[in-house]
């Protein structure tokens, strides 16, 4: 079941939307298909359906008739199904049409819904109309767009969940704690004459505790659905000939790379993705750092190091068969990742695959071109950035969702700062009130016009 969300006191640009009233769009992908479905919302729907269909139709069961133009003529024929409001997706009248899908019959019959009075709707207008009439919140909203996004099947479950509305009821029980907190506080503020400290009662602490771990727990689950969402971008670097196209080829299982004997070979960036355990890797393969006086090879070493910035880890390979030497500059980074040492071309060295720590530093021995060792960097690529692929119950969160959570838990120190040390009720009611305001960024109780406007203008139109 969709846990419903509250309707919100509409503001100004609420209102000019929602003024836009009847909205149309193809929710299917444009071109040819087997089917094409145009959804309209809004108070004009039952205009649409007598013009268009000409007939009543039965709430909610799929009818076959004809779709026709303003002389009565066919444009189609299809299936129509009726959701009279408050029981729909918008909470609004909506009707769907599904019929052929054609580049030209889709588009005839969008232009004669645009002309009884309808408006073509903005990407996400959809999702936006059900977020603001109370159908489901922001976190719920956002869940729709990562569903059609999901890059997996692991993706797809967290997104279903956070749909469902799991993720909200999360948040509302934290949000729950935080407000009955905030009562007690501000209500001991009161007393603050009085012999008995009720600013310093165990009760207090034991209650900032439990909402710390509870934070704490939704934001691991925040974390590992974030790896799901957007994944990690790892970069492949080392000297000329060392096998880096090799290992970007044996990770993506296919030929991505031009592999030669020649040092060199790769001049500029290459780029591929894989999904391990469900977990999206961006890989990028780097021209051989040298020195070079070839200037499009030093283009391609500048390059190099402005991947190894943005990465998020580094798989640095060297030769297994030759005394390790690396004209890697690592301290030239200003924002070091965690490196992984790649000893690879085991297959010529007659070794098994292996890993070895070294203090802080951890040594893959692999080979490339056999694939011997890629399980061991792959499982190893997981523990190093934290991820769990049998985590149950993460959620996909995004940057925005996983910033309140920060917020949220820093507000909530502060508060437990000013109570242990200041015993300033007054301060440690506000850190409590900007945690609460923080939590409640995240499904749409407050929120600003500006992100609203970016949230849903990033949807597909139709959704």
């Amino acid at each position: 079941m969709v846990c419903h969300a509250s309707p919100r006191k509409r503001d100004k640009r609420e209102e000019e939307i929602m003024a836009a009233d009847t909205i149309a769009a193809l929710a299917t992908p444009a071109g040819r298909g087997g089917i094409a479905i145009v959804r309209i919302s809004g108070s004009r729907v039952h205009h649409v359906i007598s013009e268009i269909l000409g007939c009543k139709l039965t709430p909610r069961q799929a009818t076959y008739l004809s779709f026709r133009d303003a002389e009565g003529e066919m444009i189609d024929e299809g299936v129509a199904i009726f959701f009279p409001h408050p029981h729909s997706f918008t909470g609004e009248d909506v009707l769907e049409l599904q019929g052929h899908g054609g580049l030209v019959v889709v588009d005839l019959l969008l232009q004669r819904i645009l002309s009884l009075g309808v408006s073509l709707a903005r990407p996400g207008e959809f999702s936006e109309r059900a977020f603001l009439n109370g159908k489901i919140d922001l976190t719920q909203a956002e869940a729709v767009a990562d569903l059609i996004n999901a890059a997996s099947k692991q993706a797809a479950r967290s997104a279903i969940r956070s749909l469902q509305g799991e993720f909200s009821r999360e948040i509302h029980r934290l949000n729950e704690k935080i407000i009955h907190l905030r009562m007690y506080v501000e209500a001991a503020i009161d007393f603050t004459d009085e012999e008995i400290d009720f600013l310093g009662d165990e009760k207090i602490a034991t209650a900032l505790k439990i909402i710390l771990d509870d934070l704490m727990i939704i934001q691991r689950k925040a974390q590992q659905g974030s790896f799901l969402r957007e994944g990690i971008t790892a970069v492949i670097v080392g000297e000329p000939n060392v096998g880096k196209s090799s290992l970007l080829n044996c990770l993506s299982g296919k030929d991505v790379a031009i592999v030669t004997d020649i040092p060199g070979t790769t001049r500029d960036v290459l780029r591929d993705y894989i999904l391990i355990d469900g977990m999206p890797m961006h890989i990028i393969d780097t021209a051989g750092l040298r020195d070079s006086d070839d200037i499009v090879e030093q283009e391609g070493i500048r390059r190099a190091y402005n991947e190894i910035e943005k990465a998020d880890i580094v798989l640095h390979v060297i030769d297994a068969n030759k005394k390790e030497s690396s004209s890697v500059n690592f301290k030239t980074i200003s924002h070091p990742q965690p490196i992984i040492s790649i000893r690879n071309k085991i297959d010529l060295t007659q070794e098994s695959p292996s890993i070895m720590h070294h203090n802080d530093n951890v040594v893959i021995s692999l080979s490339a071109k056999s694939g011997a060792g890629i399980d061991l960097l792959k499982s190893h690529v997981k523990t190093q950035i934290g991820f769990h692929s049998s985590e149950e119950g993460c959620f996909l969160a995004n940057s925005r969702q996983r910033d309140a959570l920060v917020r949220t838990q820093s507000h909530v120190k502060d508060s437990i700062k000013q109570l242990s040390h200041s015993r300033s009720g007054e301060l440690a009611a506000e850190d409590l009130r900007q945690a609460h305001l923080a939590l409640c960024e995240i499904t749409g109780e407050f929120t600003t016009d500006d992100l609203l406007s970016r949230i849903f203008s990033s949807f597909c139109i139709g959704k």
